[in-house]
């Protein structure tokens, strides 16, 4: 999946698969997650989010299948 940098303390890039509706995420650890069944409405909060780590923290963890994949 084609990510794109952001600016984030703890996210290094993210991207979104709308044909399979999984957002994923690299990690500034290194660490990439898909989080699944992820609506394009909420791709674009999050996309266009003041602070991604805030937006992650507040609205995805923990309320969307995850999976780690690399």
């Amino acid at each position: 999946m084609e990510r794109r940098g952001v600016s984030s303390r703890m996210i290094r890039s993210i991207g979104y698969d709308e044909s399979i509706s999984t957002l994923e995420i690299e990690f500034n650890t290194g660490a990439v997650w898909n989080y699944h069944d992820f609506p394009l409405t909420t791709w674009y909060e999050f996309d266009g989010a003041e602070s991604h780590g805030k937006f992650f923290h507040s609205f995805i963890k923990k309320n969307y299948r995850e999976s780690q994949v690399g």
